[in-house]
């Protein structure tokens, strides 16, 4: 379907989509549970017509076995449940521990190629994540924290952090035999319900939020999820779950010039050898394996 090179930059092409994620939460006046629900209920109806009007991937919908469904339903569930807890630990934890445990999320997706899949995990794999992640520590190293009352936030963000990576894992499995418009639109559509849910145990509004809201909402659902959360998705047939989360180390980067360029925010010495680490990483992650010789 595509080279390495153009997969490769594809993929990277929706990390800096991701990347606009934060940028539109804080423009979106509205709490975070009804900014992910309406994330994905968007995202959903935005590929809808594609599903709908396409008789290859109707006749794709009506032959998915009980088995198929089940884990399109446990993978939209595993996202829904990936944004709850990590919105819920930001009630107990800072921005900065929550963040960096999130991104933690490489090294559970490489855990579940190793001991589940079996596969062999290349020594630059290994290396490069533990850079990247050294980068994404340093970043928020000054408000990181692990003790006392953030206990519980840090935990549930270190679950978060395992729970996006089952759902890429889960997502790879689909991805061999559903293509990627009805596994994301199914599965976002799960998601939608189980946020939805979330919602009303809340009694968040669903309504009565400003214009600018509902323009940021559509912003958020066609370029950070279709733009960005989708091309994973198409992607996962061709590159590994933990090639994807590893990648979406990139986002910080990307948020933090889109903050630099957005809303003027400076860019600290610490932030900016963060993400030259984190860029580090990603490098030597991404290396070919060198070919023994015989």
């Amino acid at each position: 379907m595509y080279s390495k090179a153009k997969t490769y930059l594809i993929l990277f092409a929706g990390v800096f989509a991701l990347s606009t994620s934060a940028i539109f939460v804080k423009l979106a006046k509205a709490p975070s549970s009804v900014v992910a629900f309406y994330r994905l209920l968007l995202a959903a109806l935005i590929l809808l017509p594609f599903l709908v009007f396409s008789q290859k991937r109707r006749t794709e919908v009506r032959q998915l076995q009980c088995r198929q469904w089940l884990q399109i339903v446990t993978a939209g569930t595993l996202l829904a449940l990936h944004y709850v807890l990590w919105f819920e630990s930001l009630g107990y934890t800072s921005i900065a521990s929550s963040t960096v445990l999130v991104c933690l999320q490489p090294l559970f997706s490489l855990a579940l190629e190793r001991f589940v899949l079996r596969k062999r995990i290349k020594p630059t794999a290994m290396i490069g994540c533990m850079i990247a992640l050294a980068g994404c520590i340093l970043i928020g190293y000054g408000d990181f924290q692990i003790s006392g009352k953030h206990l519980l936030g840090d935990i549930l963000a270190l679950i978060a952090a395992g729970v996006i990576s089952l759902y890429y894992f889960v997502g790879e499995k689909i991805r061999k035999a559903v293509s990627a418009v009805t596994y994301s639109t199914l599965g976002y559509s799960s998601s939608a319900a189980v946020l939805l849910a979330y919602i009303l145990i809340r009694k968040d509004p669903l309504v009565g939020y400003p214009m600018q809201t509902w323009l940021v909402l559509a912003a958020l659902a066609v370029i950070s999820t279709i733009g960005g959360q989708f091309i994973f998705n198409l992607l996962l047939k061709k590159v590994p779950a933990s090639a994807v989360t590893m990648s979406i180390l990139g986002e910080p980067i990307g948020t933090c010039l889109l903050a630099y360029l957005i809303f003027h925010e400076g860019i600290a010495m610490q932030q900016f050898l963060g993400m030259m680490v984190i860029l580090a990483g990603m490098v030597v992650y991404f290396l070919p394996e060198r070919k023994s010789e015989s």
